[in-house]
């Protein structure tokens, strides 16, 4: 887990995503705090915070209030001191007592809440909370850049489409079948649709997949220059498959000379290790549909 060691300021948020994110001044007004949206919470009781999209930080304002991230979307806040006593150490009524200001950075959006402290109407404790869009501030990015449930949203609308009789490159061998349906652009962004089948009996029990840019012709195996290509993101993280496996890769923009060619390379785990590779030319790059 990932200890929240209580960032105090928001420049400290900004520096820690690489100044990625600006605020949309057009579509987000300015918010005081008495406009921030309230959750009350007590002693011993954490609050989880769910987020709809992977969550890139998280700052808690005081020293009050404590807290990790047990999952990608989740952060999970607790209380670690309040002040019940006066100055001459006589007890005190503590009643909706501010704790401070929490603030959560998605992948598009940001919201904050203000943390009251309450010990009277236990009724009105929260221990988890949907982050709703009506408390979201959408953030700008200096560059196109899409969150995961957009690419998420993507995919999909991508995998309902109907796939091609003829498919852009197909390679067959070990009774198995890579087809790549069809790429698609959007933005900066490129779409790989792919489609695995398994012709035998045997389950395909996946041990990698790889994509990288190779050398068309090479001469010295020393003289081959492999750049691996990772997916920004995909559809599904399947590693068996018993006859079918359709599944849609994502890469950031990338280019690459008429003498390379885009490799993909499936392989399985032993004993078996059967392999099948794919090229894929930067024409059918170029020549990509787009939605």
């Amino acid at each position: 887990m990932k200890i929240l060691n209580n960032m105090k300021t928001l420049i400290t948020a900004i520096a820690f995503l690489g100044t990625t994110y600006i605020y949309a001044q057009a579509e987000t007004p300015v918010r005081s705090m008495m406009d921030l949206p309230q959750l009350n919470i007590v002693d011993g009781v954490s609050l989880h915070i769910i987020s709809p999209e992977p969550i890139q930080f998280v700052d808690l304002s005081t020293e009050n209030l404590t807290g990790d991230l047990p999952a990608e979307n989740i952060a999970r806040v607790k209380i670690t001191a309040v002040n019940k006593n006066n100055e001459d150490n006589s007890s005190i009524t503590i009643n909706k007592a501010q704790l401070g200001i929490i603030t959560v950075v998605g992948q598009s959006f940001m919201v904050q809440y203000k943390i009251n402290y309450n010990n009277e109407d236990t009724h009105s404790i929260i221990t988890n909370i949907q982050i709703q869009p009506e408390d979201m501030q959408p953030l700008e990015y200096s560059k196109m850049t899409f969150s995961s449930k957009e690419l998420y949203n993507f995919s999909m609308d991508i995998l309902k489409k109907k796939t091609l009789k003829n498919p852009l490159r197909e390679m067959n061998d070990f009774k198995l079948s890579v087809q790549l349906n069809n790429i698609y652009v959007i933005s900066d962004y490129i779409f790989l649709d792919i489609t695995f089948k398994n012709k035998s009996n045997l389950a395909y029990n996946a041990d990698g997949l790889k994509f990288s840019i190779e050398d068309k012709k090479i001469y010295k195996a020393t003289n081959n220059q492999s750049i691996e290509l990772k997916p920004v993101y995909q559809l599904y993280h399947q590693n068996q498959f018993k006859k079918k496996f359709h599944n849609i890769y994502v890469f950031k923009k990338f280019t690459y000379p008429n003498s390379k060619v885009m490799v993909m390379k499936l392989t399985e785990e032993p004993i078996s290790g059967r392999t099948v590779e794919m090229k894929i030319k930067y024409s059918d790059i170029l020549q990509a549909d787009t939605f």
